[in-house]
């Protein structure tokens, strides 16, 4: 029986019909599944009964229906079905075996070596289902001589050059402040998976599908790789500052700052219109944009300008002066970009309903014309979908099903 004559629910986006199992917790697994959901494949959520995701105690919390709930959590697991299974045992063993002959991709993010320990590493699941698109999520990869070590967020960010040139110029580095390594490995673990899928569906075979966090942050580092093979520059903080490129940074206000970026030898014709000083576009020390990357001339000449056009103005007059014609926009704090106007429009804050109770998380910044996503949608209680998925689905009786809840399976 295929997901839809059993009557899982199916997605309406381009991946309607893909079934995926997620054996994966907290972001770095998780926040692909999310988006594979958000495209319409139906996600399949699989938790230890003895221990579920514990992202299930992140704050910020709703009062549900059930009790405390997590916004966190749902905001990663939207459009997913909850199923509670013990890995650990020989039966939930067996019975994830079952369920993945009848799906199209594992996804898992473990510490390598894991699955292959419960007997659930591709190799073994491959022979279940040659079509199987398995994807592992880590930190340090599937092979390497660091692959075994344990990781988090902060691991990659570490390893992976970003941390040691983020923060402020002469002074120590700064993690960026959000779970980067996290979510840079989700984004290109759904690029491969999708990819993947293209060639199993062509071809009838699966494949292993092999993401690190640190691999996927070293790719975020921008100038630092070349710069060092190339001149053997170590990158170092530079704060709000480009290693070259100027005037673009952040520029104090009247209430606050804003990001301005008007380098090029077009915007800063337009700003020094904009602002009143049309006379510096022709100033023969900062005509051009060669000239105004020179460190000691931006700051003799160019910084005082910028700094002055913008000292005695709101974020909000400046935006609205020169926000259509040059890059000059406000730094946002979080508040001020939840209620956007202009993500409004681009419905990139929807309702996520988490045990009865509706959140506003972020939307899906994939905008498809023909087959448009859905953010929308609501995240599982945890095994609420064991009935339908292991008895419609998975074909086990009431009784087989009372007898594995009650033996801790599931």
């Amino acid at each position: 029986m295929n997901a839809e004559e059993a009557g899982l629910p199916l997605g309406e986006g381009p991946l309607r019909g893909l079934v995926v199992i997620d054996v994966t917790r907290v972001v770095a697994g998780p926040y692909c599944t999310m988006m594979l959901a958000d495209l319409g494949a139906t996600v399949i959520k699989v938790e230890n009964p003895a221990e579920p995701d514990y992202v299930r105690s992140f704050p910020p919390f709703v009062q549900g229906d059930h009790g405390r709930a997590s916004a966190f959590f749902a905001q990663y697991n939207r459009h997913k079905l909850g199923i509670s299974l013990n890995l650990k045992t020989s039966q939930g063993q067996a019975l994830l075996r079952k369920l993945i002959g009848k799906a199209d991709m594992l996804v898992e993010n473990f510490r390598p070596g894991t699955m292959a320990k419960m007997g659930l590493d591709y190799e073994a699941l491959k022979a279940e289902n040659p079509r199987l698109v398995y994807v592992s999520i880590s930190g340090f990869g599937q092979t390497g001589p660091h692959s075994l070590r344990p990781a988090y967020d902060n691991s990659a960010q570490a390893t992976g050059g970003l941390w040691s040139f983020n923060g402020e110029k002469g002074r120590p580095p700064v993690r960026v402040g959000t779970i980067i390594g996290d979510l840079s490995a989700s984004f290109y673990a759904t690029i491969a998976a999708l990819a993947a899928i293209m060639h199993a569906r062509q071809t009838g075979e699966g494949q292993l599908v092999d993401v690190a966090q640190q691999d996927s942050v070293v790719t975020l580092t921008e100038h630092a790789v070349v710069n060092y093979t190339v001149d053997q520059i170590v990158a170092e903080p530079l704060g709000n500052d480009h290693p070259f490129v100027r005037p673009y940074g952040q520029l104090a206000c009247k209430d606050g700052f804003v990001f301005f970026g008007a380098y090029t030898d077009k915007f800063w014709r337009e700003a020094c219109r904009i602002f009143g000083e049309p006379g510096l576009i022709a100033d023969p020390e900062i005509d051009t944009m060669e000239k105004r990357f020179d460190p000691q001339v931006y700051e003799r000449r160019v910084a005082p300008i910028v700094r002055r056009w913008c000292a005695h103005r709101t974020k909000a007059e400046l935006e609205d002066m020169a926000g259509d014609v040059i890059p000059l926009t406000p730094i946002k704090t979080m508040a001020e970009v939840v209620e956007d106007p202009h993500l409004a429009a681009r419905e990139m804050f929807v309702p996520v309903v988490m045990d009865g109770v509706q959140v506003k998380a972020f939307g899906s910044p994939m905008k498809l014309s023909k087959t448009p996503v859905n953010a929308s949608g609501a995240a599982p209680s945890f095994g609420e979908h064991n009935t339908l998925v292991f008895r419609l689905w998975a074909g086990l009786s009431a009784g087989e099903l009372g007898r594995l809840c009650a033996e801790g399976v599931i």
